[in-house]
Order: structure tokens, then C-alpha cells, then sequence
């Protein structure tokens, strides 16, 4: 639980949103992302699941992974990316696919 909540709270820093605004991101009420936040509820699947849907720079394996994973902390957020030109070619990053050694990747969208 304490893993997940750590993640969470890296999640809405990488994110640059609020709990409030995180809640209206992914569906849920307010006071849902924070008893999760605070560790008083665990987050139910339903939770999980619309965090999984609603934020594109997750996986389910990196939301549900009991290790303390927090590879998602070197990447800025997916605004900042954005920023990012190809000077030849004059074009915003679409996405950015990172591959691990152990053969998993993870794909950020705009």
C-alpha cells in the first residue's frame, strides 16, 4: 500500500496536477485520491484501472508492482516533451518508447 501511495504522489508531481485536478482527470471524487493519498483506503481496482486509462505515462505493471519502481520520476512530464523539436523536420514528439533490459518497454504519448 505504501508503494502505491508513493507512487501516486510521484505520479501527480510528474503529472503537475493537484489531487483535485487529478480526481477530475480519471473520474473519481476528490476525497477518493485523498484517503489513497493519506493511506487511510487502499485503492480499489476501479481506481486503478481508470488511472491506467486516463494517464498514458503509466502501466498497470508499474501501478501495481509492489516494488518501490520509480523509474517514472527521471522522465519530464509529457507537457514538457512536447516543447521538444525535431529541427530538421519541424515536428512535435508524438511518443517516446523506452525499452528495458529485461525485454518490457513503456510507451509515453502525447
Amino acid at each position: 500500500m505504501e508503494d502505491f501511495t508513493k507512487k501516486l504522489k510521484l505520479l501527480l508531481e510528474n503529472e503537475g496536477l493537484t489531487a483535485s485536478k487529478f480526481a477530475e482527470k480519471i473520474g473519481v471524487q476528490r476525497s477518493s485520491v485523498s484517503h489513497v493519498l493519506s493511506g487511510r483506503n487502499k485503492p480499489s481496482l476501479d481506481f486503478i484501472l481508470k488511472i491506467n486509462n486516463s494517464i498514458k505515462s503509466v502501466s498497470l505493471d508499474w501501478l501495481l508492482n509492489n516494488a518501490n519502481d520509480t523509474d517514472l520520476q527521471e522522465l519530464p512530464p509529457i507537457s514538457e516533451i512536447n516543447t521538444l523539436k525535431n529541427n530538421d523536420l519541424k515536428s512535435e514528439v508524438e511518443k517516446i518508447i523506452i525499452f528495458f533490459k529485461d525485454g518490457t518497454f513503456k510507451i509515453y504519448n502525447n
